[in-house]
């Protein structure tokens, strides 16, 4: 899960993992997995690197065998 702001100032916290796109002009529209978007403050750069640093979290608490 990745914390993002809404364009009214309110928080919103999204699943990375069903996020389908991310495009920016000029605002950033998030495109999730079900045709759902979401209008948001953050860069595009910004999402991208919550949306990795969140993968890096869930692999650090998968165990290896």
């Amino acid at each position: 899960m990745i914390t993002l702001t809404r364009l009214n100032e309110k928080p919103v916290v999204i699943n990375a993992d069903l996020i389908r796109s991310v495009e920016q002009n000029p605002d950033t529209v998030i495109t999730m997995i079900n045709g759902d978007h979401i209008i948001v403050k953050e860069s595009m750069p910004v999402i991208v690197s919550k949306t990795i640093d969140y993968g890096r979290h869930l692999r650090r608490m998968t165990p290896t065998t």
